[in-house]
């Protein structure tokens, strides 16, 4: 049996439902008023009757009437829904306006007239850095200078602490901060106290891979000096077809003169390796070679933060006559000569009154030498192999060694699962692990240089 409505007619559910459907459709018309919508509902005929929304019910329901109640829910209906309605279409017309954009062409009646030349984009200005202290103070002119002096004597809290002994000790830090390696204050030296002089690095040598000579000059010594040109005599009967000079253990000197000494063995005859400049003086020393080179063949430079004094101007000469590629770290930048000024107190102010310069002027103080292909090394590890390399040698320091791996599937995959094991069991025993063995990472990215350039020249 079919469902029935309240007033016990069957219900037609697709001729009620298409009534229904008709009742909600509103004609296609550009406005719509609210009384129109509302005659406009009045006169569709036969509603269907609702029933309540239980499952198959057809329990009593109020008859659906076009009565005074359907005109209050019907004007309470558009009273709320109307104006919600008109404010959507208003802020999706306004977003599409917002996300349309600017037309690319003009109207034709525009296009005739001239345009005028488009101007490129100015970037939009974004804020400035904070300029910090140093910039802020480079910044001053002498008024401002001295305006700050004047407004800290009558305004600061403390007047003990600007006094005139302070500004000068200010400006004694100041100037050896800003001047870095050009001014140094030493302690006092007591009477008879003998001045503890550091032994000279020794030089040192031997040959890498069966071709490439190994060189640490170490200091800027005669006695180097002579060991290099001994060691140099060798090689062309040991067949050394390249040459790695190692700096990274030559200090400071003021002996400018060894110095060009030890570069006239690999720079070109006839040149100029360094001029010496003494401003307050007025006098300027030029150093060149005047003889031929001892070897020319490859050469290879290591350099670091120890190597500094005239160890700089034999790196920046050969670079400069391009016969070296230097790799490392930057050098020290200290190619100056000091001289020590004795003060009252017995203090002692290291000033540089002059300075290294290669050829075309450029300087070495205070910026230094910088490598072609830096390296990073620990200067302890470095310290550590120069000294066992007098026992063991530099190879094996060179060349890196993988841990043992002790099956196939360890060697494929990169572990090492037993020897990881043991490692942990001594760490719980309270055993350090064994430190891996030293190594130098500048000396190995030489080599490994000489190596494929000695492979490409000989394809």
């Amino acid at each position: 049996m079919g469902k029935t409505s309240t007033n016990n007619r069957p219900l037609n559910t697709r001729k009620d439902t298409k009534c229904a459907r008709q009742a909600f459709r509103l004609p296609h018309v550009p406005f719509i008023s609210f009384d129109s919508c509302v005659s406009w509902v009045k006169r569709i005929p036969n509603l269907p009757n609702r029933p309540t929304r239980h499952h198959d019910s057809i329990a009593a329901a109020p008859a659906y009437e076009m009565d005074g109640k359907v005109d209050t829910l019907i004007r309470l209906m558009f009273r709320f829904v109307w104006p919600a309605g008109i404010a959507i279409w208003v802020l999706m017309v306004a977003n599409g306006f917002a996300q349309s954009p600017a037309p690319s062409a003009a109207s034709p009646a525009a296009s005739s007239a001239p345009t005028p030349a488009k101007s490129s984009p100015t970037p939009s200005s974004s804020p400035s850095a904070t300029p910090t202290t140093e910039e802020l103070i480079d910044s001053l002119g002498a008024a401002d200078l001295q305006a700050v002096i004047t407004l800290l004597k009558n305004n600061f809290t403390n007047p003990d602490a600007i006094t005139e002994t302070e500004l000068n000790r200010a400006t004694v830090e100041g100037l050896m901060i800003r001047l870095s390696h050009g001014v140094m204050l030493l302690p006092p030296q007591s009477r008879g106290e003998a001045v503890a002089m550091e032994a000279p690095s020794a030089f040192y040598s031997e040959i890498l891979d069966g071709h490439a000579g190994y060189l640490r000059l170490g200091a800027f010594t005669t006695a180097n000096l002579q060991a290099m040109d001994k060691k140099l005599g060798e090689f062309p009967a040991k067949k050394v077809e390249a040459l790695i000079i190692d700096l990274r253990d030559s200090p400071r000197t003021n002996d400018f003169a060894t110095a060009a000494e030890f570069a006239k063995r690999f720079c070109p005859k006839g040149k100029p390796l360094f001029t010496l400049r003494k401003p307050a003086a007025r006098q300027d020393r030029v150093f060149s070679s005047d003889r031929e080179p001892a070897f020319q063949g490859l050469i290879m430079v290591l350099a670091d933060g120890d190597t500094a004094g005239g160890a700089e101007t034999l790196a920046g000469a050969l670079r400069f006559y391009d016969k070296a590629l230097i790799i490392g770290q930057p050098t020290a930048g200290r190619a100056v000569e000091y001289s020590d000024l004795q003060l009252p107190s017995g203090k002692v102010l290291r000033v540089a009154v002059a300075e290294a310069v290669l050829p075309e002027s450029r300087p070495l103080f205070p910026d230094g030498v910088k490598p072609d292909l830096p390296v990073e090394m620990s200067m302890a590890d470095k310290r550590q192999i120069f000294q066992l390399s007098a026992q063991k040698g530099m190879g094996p320091f060179v060349y890196e060694t993988e841990r043992p791996h002790l099956n196939e599937a360890a060697l494929l995959a990169g572990t090492n699962p037993e020897l990881d094991a043991v490692e942990a069991a001594q760490e719980r025993r309270g055993r350090p692990p064994e430190k891996p063995a030293a190594h130098d990472p500048v000396l190995q990215r030489a080599l490994d240089v000489v190596t494929s350039l000695e492979i490409y020249q000989k394809r």
